[in-house]
Order: C-alpha cells, then structure tokens, then sequence
C-alpha cells in the first residue's frame, strides 16, 4: 500500500488496482502547494468524501468528471454532488458498509459538521460528518477520522475494525488538537501507524504535527509525518 499525504486532510492511497483520493482538496489548498494535480489524480479509481465542507469535498466535480471514478459519500452529500452533475456515485450513511469490490468503505461516526454556503449567504446542511473505515483485500486496514473531536466511543470502532493505519485530525480549533488526538490514539486504537493531517494549511490552525508527536512519544504506534507530496509504502 503506496499513501501520500496531499495536504490539510486530503490522501492518495494506491493498492491492488484501486487508485483512491480522500478529501481531495487541491485548489485553494495552501497545503497542497506546488503539487500537480493531474499527478495527484492520475488514474484515480475512487473518491471518498469524509463530510460536506469545501475544504474535503474540494476538486471533487472536477476529477470526478475526468476521471469517471466513484464518488463514496453520505447520502445527502451525494445527491447535492449528484445536482451538480456527478454521475457516477455510491452514497452511504453512519454505519453503513459500501463493498467496492478490492475494498469496503464504512461510514463511522465523527464529531463535526457537515454543510455548504450558497452565494445567498444560506447553509445547507449537507448530511453527518463521518470518518471512514477502509479494509482491503490485500492490505492493512485504514481508518480516516475525518474531521472530528476525541469520543468515547471511538473504541467502538476499534473494537468492530481494529485498524492498523490512523489517519487523524490534529491542527485544534475545528478539530481535536495534537495532544488530545494523541490521547484519542492511546486509549481508544492500537494504531501500527499514524499519520496526522488538518493542519499546516490554513494560518488559525496549528501549523506542525509537534504536540502530536510528542504527546505519541513512548507508544508503539509508528507517527508519520511526511511533507505533502511525500508518500509512504506500507
């Protein structure tokens, strides 16, 4: 399994014949920076979309469009995509399970919100806020967190999961920040690795992974932090 960090919350995660972006925020995204987006999306096979926020729904029309690829999301999220002219999609809810074949997607709960502002200054609620559970045919287990805070019952979906791979919220102010991440990571998974996202983008939010991975320090959990762009085989 090939995964690179494309900045803020948005992964590539290659493995088998599966070609997958989550949260593909590109343009806008200071994280992203110098990135080549056709790079970052080239022969992409899957969408998944943790909530309805334009920082993490983001070039999702656009790639979809090009690429033909699948775009997992809630329901909600999927028919407001769907009106905007996404054709080919596989909605889902909390809780549910989506078999895409070389892999499952479920939707697990995640503490955020979830919702666009239209030009007329309107919110739409645009469904929950969900992480997302990735098992593989011929991989480790991924769990995304989405954005979220730390819940009690994030050992729930350790116990139903056991993911081996955490991808986790750390940059504070929208989402937990590093050192209850860290935390989240030590009471309630068993993480082999973890790597740390939602920060370093945007100015209001924490711009290193530093109180993570200190606060991860003496764990047996592996902390990665690569630049954006930079990948990891795991």
């Amino acid at each position: 399994m090939k995964i690179t960090w494309l900045g803020h919350s948005a992964f590539r995660i290659e493995t088998g014949k599966a070609r997958i972006l989550i949260d593909p925020f590109f343009t806008g995204n200071p994280g992203f920076g110098g990135l080549d987006l056709k790079e970052a999306a080239a022969d992409v096979t899957h969408i998944l979309l943790t909530h309805g926020h334009g920082d993490h729904v983001g070039d999702t029309l656009a790639i979809a469009k090009e690429s033909g690829a699948t775009v997992v999301a809630n329901f909600d999220l999927c028919m407001w995509l769907a009106h905007k002219g996404l054709e080919n999609y596989s909605p889902g809810n909390t809780g549910g399970t989506i078999d895409m074949e070389s892999f499952t997607v479920t939707f697990t709960n995640a503490l955020h919100s979830s919702a666009s502002i239209t030009e007329d200054g309107v919110s739409h609620s645009l469904g929950n806020p969900n992480g997302l559970m990735l098992h593989f045919d011929d991989g480790a287990s991924l769990l995304h967190m989405g954005d979220t805070d730390i819940f009690s019952d994030m050992a729930l979906i350790n116990e139903l999961h056991r993911p081996d791979i955490g991808i986790v919220p750390i940059g504070d102010r929208f989402t937990m920040g590093g050192a209850v991440a860290a935390l989240a990571c030590q009471r309630f998974f068993n993480f082999e690795v973890a790597l740390p996202c939602h920060y370093g983008s945007f100015p209001i939010i924490d711009q290193t992974p530093e109180k993570f991975v200190a606060g991860m320090e003496g764990t047996k959990t592996r902390v990665a932090t690569p630049k954006p762009g930079e990948s990891l085989d795991l």
